[in-house]
């Protein structure tokens, strides 16, 4: 072939087809996105295990787009949390409202003694409040919020005593994590310091603190099963803790519509039924655990509930006032509906 040819042929079609076939290889790779995860509470804790199964699901929903990492350590303090998500130090946490006093007043409808008996219930109810009723969102601009949802019902526990009366609450030290619960101890004459669940054995277990309110679940979870010696049940709880999973909004904007569109499927009520469901089981471990260390279980009686209520029922009329001065119309009205969804629920 003249030289002159060579300089009009083309060159082999592998050559020009090797980096095309290269490119359509790695798209799928050099598309996926990473959400990292964040969580404060321990690995097998129900939060940090539905999160993880939460974000696996999306990834299923959308192969190839999407790869879940969790972060070796918290970004920050239980307090800080809602905060280290919004300006996306992680892509995706959970939030206790109570945890910031008076940031999140709305949420506290949740928080009221003798709701529900499940985290479920609880938690799909509280979603579809938060769901129908703007201003409950407007308190938390700035992040994506997947779901609002509870733990289970609040149980006083205590190294000291069996708890049968209102008056066997004085006396003691109790660590509360803040919120409406805060309020309902003191209103019932408990003398309670503020303080983030993890902290609960340190303080339990030095004497630093004679009891703690929790869920069932938080024995197991916070190994306090062997340090505590009674715990004291109500129906429907003695208070419940609002908590929020919540994501960047950056984060979430940036996604492809697909992935956006996984996402919300499987958020809102469906992820709050997933985490009371995950809540539910583990206060059932959380009670046999602690029937098994010898823990001594009182049921609060009728005098007892009726005591509690009569000091606590102007802690809604309280409420009502501040969650109107956010914006919520008609407060009473709604957190009637939210007792009446529960009740739904619960049938």
């Amino acid at each position: 072939m003249p030289p002159f040819a060579r300089l009009f042929t083309s060159p082999p079609v592998r050559t020009v087809l090797a980096p095309v076939a290269l490119l359509t290889t790695l798209a799928p790779a050099l598309a996926q996105t990473t959400i990292t995860l964040s969580t404060w509470v321990p690995p097998a804790h129900a939060l940090s295990t539905t999160q993880v199964e939460w974000c696996e699901m999306v990834e299923k929903k959308v192969p190839g787009k999407i790869k879940c990492n969790v972060l070796p350590r918290a970004v920050a303090a239980p307090p800080g949390t809602f905060d280290a998500v919004r300006n996306g130090l992680a892509d995706i946490s959970f939030a206790v409202h109570g945890y910031t006093p008076s940031r999140f007043v709305t949420p506290q409808l949740a928080e009221f003694p003798f709701l529900g008996n499940s985290s479920e219930t609880v938690s799909v109810a509280f979603q579809r409040i938060y769901a129908k009723y703007p201003a409950i969102a407007d308190e938390h601009k700035g992040v994506k919020v997947l779901a609002a949802f509870t733990h289970g019902p609040g149980i006083v526990f205590n190294t000291k005593r069996a708890i049968t009366k209102v008056d066997d609450l004085s006396g003691l030290k109790f660590r509360v994590g803040g919120g409406m619960v805060n309020e309902i101890a003191k209103t019932l004459g408990m003398n309670v310091t503020l303080k983030p669940a993890p902290e609960s054995y340190e303080l339990l277990s030095t004497g630093v603190m004679d009891g703690t309110l929790f869920p069932a679940e938080s024995a197991e979870s916070f190994k306090i099963e062997k340090i505590i010696r009674h715990a004291t049940t109500f129906p429907g709880g003695l208070y419940n803790t609002s908590f929020v999973f919540v994501m960047n909004q950056a984060k979430y904007d940036s996604l492809p519509a697909d992935v956006k569109k996984a996402i919300d499927e499987i958020s809102g009520e469906f992820l709050a039924r997933m985490a009371g469901r995950a809540w539910d089981r583990a206060d059932r471990r959380g009670v046999a655990l602690m029937q098994a260390n010898g823990v001594v279980f009182t049921k609060a009686d009728q005098a007892f509930v009726a005591a509690v209520k009569s000091k606590t029922e102007p802690l809604e009329d309280a409420w009502v006032k501040a969650a109107e001065s956010r914006g919520l119309k008609d407060a009473k009205k709604v957190l009637a509906e939210f007792r009446a969804e529960i009740a739904k629920l619960e049938r």
